[in-house]
């Protein structure tokens, strides 16, 4: 049985940071494409990060360009999103995403599989 498991979210105010670890049993995320996603209140889920399966090509939202950092570590079959200078419309429910078809970084929600079942990130001013 495929499980990811996110961890680290919280509570924090404007312009402080968090790390987000999404770790994976049952499934190496190895040669896979690994996406970060996140569902606001009332809002759809929207893409955030994504990173191949080399770790060498990273994509990001325009909303958060600049400020979050996707990383891997295929060893401890772990992948990282890295927030800084948060603002509170980041507050969300955030989820990591495993691909089984593609080795890129794709955008697009459908093309992952398997998800985890996210970790909630509040921002206050």
């Amino acid at each position: 049985q495929v499980q990811l498991v996110e961890s680290g979210g919280g509570s924090v105010q404007a312009g402080d940071s968090l790390r987000l670890s999404c770790t994976a049993s049952g499934r190496t995320l190895r040669k896979y494409g690994l996406g970060w996603f996140r569902q606001g209140p009332g809002k759809e889920r929207e893409f955030v990060a994504s990173i191949n399966w080399t770790g060498d090509k990273t994509t990001y939202a325009d909303s958060v360009k600049g400020r979050f950092t996707v990383s891997r570590d295929d060893p401890k079959n772990t992948g990282y999103l890295q927030m800084d200078s948060l603002k509170p419309e980041d507050t969300a429910v955030y989820y990591c995403a495993s691909s089984t078809a593609y080795t890129s970084a794709p955008k697009n929600k459908h093309a992952y599989t398997y998800w985890g079942q996210g970790t909630q990130v509040t921002v206050t001013s």
